[in-house]
């Protein structure tokens, strides 16, 4: 880019020949040869003395700034998705605590947060609470949970679930809850003093010992949650225990062989190997007497 600066941009002052008004006495004003080169156009030629390294580099600054910019913005993109992911909603987010604070089902006796029962079984234990419900005016829930993070065992989640759901005495006197931890393959009974007396100790640590354990070992859930609730209302209506279910005989056997089995291999492996040896010098042997023989 050329500037052109005339004496006439400036002042008077550089163009005493066009000015009518002069501001200096003639003796002061340079002399021709002088005042030739200023009535010349001044041309800046700072455009065309910059070389194109010299430009590009005025741009490059903006350039690498905004690079700098994007990438920071991808960097915090990153890390805002890698340490804050976005969470599922719906019953994935349901844990140990979303079962303390939502309080007790309303429509049914079970809180599946395990997710490990069916239609069936979630159908079976409402008919057949509902009419001990009726009858005998005893309420029983059933819970079940991947794992456990705030308490050490069932037992201590089961009765901080009974407080927290029914805080009062009146309320949780005859209310019953079951608890089964699927991660563990364990549970617990717990309940107000109306439903303990009127299950008995010996079916509540039977239940606990035998229902909810061995069948949760096999990955039985149902079983082990369906099987429960009638040995539980068998005890309240006072019939006879269905009892639990039945344990296997988990002895293995030994892979280690007997002194007699040992010896007897041993006797077997020394024959096969003494007969390849004699195979192995007898066959050369033999081929090398025939080769001779004919020559």
């Amino acid at each position: 880019m050329e500037t052109l600066l005339a004496p006439q941009s400036f002042c008077p002052l550089f163009n005493p020949k066009t000015s009518s008004k002069t501001l200096i006495h003639p003796s002061l004003l340079p002399r021709s040869s002088n005042s030739l080169a200023l009535t010349k156009p001044i041309c800046s030629s700072i455009g065309k003395q910059l070389p194109q390294s010299t430009r590009q580099s005025f741009a490059t600054p903006t350039s690498w700034f905004s690079h700098v910019h994007q990438g920071l913005a991808a960097l915090a993109i990153s890390l805002a998705l890698n340490f804050c992911p976005l969470l599922p909603s719906g019953p994935a987010l349901a844990s140990e605590f979303d079962v303390l604070n939502d309080g007790p089902p309303k429509e049914s006796y079970v809180v599946d947060d395990a997710g490990v029962l069916n239609r069936v079984t979630k159908s079976d234990l409402k008919r057949l609470l509902t009419d001990l419900e009726s009858r005998k005016n005893l309420h029983i829930n059933f819970i079940t949970v991947r794992k456990l993070t705030s308490k050490a065992d069932a037992f201590e989640y089961a009765d901080q679930v009974l407080e927290r759901w029914y805080p009062s005495v009146e309320e949780g006197n005859n209310k019953g809850i079951v608890v089964l931890v699927t991660s563990q393959k364990e549970g617990a009974v717990t309940g107000g003093p109306a439903f303990i007396q009127a299950v008995g100790d010996a079916i509540l640590d039977a239940t606990v010992s035998e229902n909810l354990p061995v069948l949760a070992t096999d990955e039985k859930y149902n079983e082990a949650v369906y099987s429960s609730a009638k040995r539980l209302v068998a005890a309240i209506d006072g019939l006879p225990d269905p009892g639990g279910p039945a344990t296997k005989d988990n002895k293995r056997e030994s892979n280690f062989k007997t002194r007699e089995e040992t010896d007897e291999k041993r006797g077997q492996f020394s024959l096969v190997v003494g007969g390849l040896l004699v195979i192995a010098f007898v066959v050369p042997m033999a081929q090398y007497y025939a080769y001779v023989s004919k020559k």
